[in-house]
């Protein structure tokens, strides 16, 4: 974060001018309470209808808000106003799987040829469970969520494949079963929890030590709960080596105009 406080970043609106001047960047966690929060892919045409069709086959990690028009830098459905170019920050770029270079924006990297994805995120939902009386510790601390490559295997689409990756909040068990109930109404946001309790049945070593994000220490009668998490699209990117790809940083999510309710079911 930079020279701006939380409480002036209220809005989607508000979070994305403000990265857009420069006045903001990093983590999105804690943000525009109530807004939906979006991860960011963006590649080149020839690559979009696999990237799609991946997002299908795996919709609990990969859930689709929006697609681009080829060549727009705009996601109308999400905000009237919004630039995949300039309103997250930073940005990874990537050449052939391997990422080349962190940005601030991506206005000398854009081309007609480009089309953007915007797939849910969990960030959304972290306010309702706050609202419900489940604490978000990441939340309180103005952190990043903690963030880990698990073995579980996508369901591989033309040159994209890889590890499921999860992100993870300590929850106490008593508030285990209100965070559930809240979380499976939104699964554009990855819905509930995939698994909680050992971390080494997803293949996670050490809790101390995420791939992404922040460690995030259990206390006292707390539990490990995971969820899919967006960060699987970046990383079954960088498996399918395209020539080359942009996202935005695990954590430095697109904050939309769109408001969570709606997509409850």
């Amino acid at each position: 974060m930079t020279s701006i406080g939380v409480a002036e970043l209220s809005t989607g609106q508000r979070v994305r001018l403000a990265v857009r001047d420069g006045r903001f960047n990093g983590s999105t966690a804690g943000v525009a309470a109530g807004y939906v929060q979006a991860n960011v892919t963006i590649m080149p045409a020839a690559y979009a209808e696999d990237f799609r069709a991946f997002c299908v086959a795996n919709p609990k990690p990969c859930p689709v808000l929006a697609v681009g028009e080829r060549g727009s830098p705009g996601l109308p459905t999400l905000g009237r106003d919004i630039d995949v170019r300039t309103d997250v920050s930073p940005y990874l770029v990537f050449e052939h799987g391997v990422e080349v270079a962190q940005v601030s924006n991506l206005m000398s990297l854009w081309s007609g040829d480009l089309v953007a994805f915007a797939l849910g995120c969990s960030f959304s939902f972290d306010h309702m469970l706050v609202a419900a009386g489940v604490p978000v510790r990441h939340v309180a601390r103005h952190s990043n969520v903690a963030m880990w490559r698990t073995t579980i295997e996508t369901t591989p689409i033309g040159p994209f494949h890889g590890p499921l990756v999860v992100s993870m909040r300590p929850i106490k068990q008593r508030d285990l079963e209100r965070a559930v109930r809240i979380t499976e109404r939104l699964p554009t946001a990855h819905g509930a929890p995939m698994h909680w309790g050992n971390p080494a049945s997803l293949g996670i070593a050490d809790l101390s030590r995420p791939d992404y994000g922040d460690p995030m220490p259990l206390e006292h009668e707390e539990l490990p709960v995971f969820w899919a998490c967006g960060v699987t699209a970046q990383v079954a990117v960088e498996h399918a080596r395209i020539p080359f790809a942009m996202t935005h940083s695990p954590g430095c999510m697109l904050v939309t105009d769109l408001k969570i309710g709606a997509l409850a079911l």
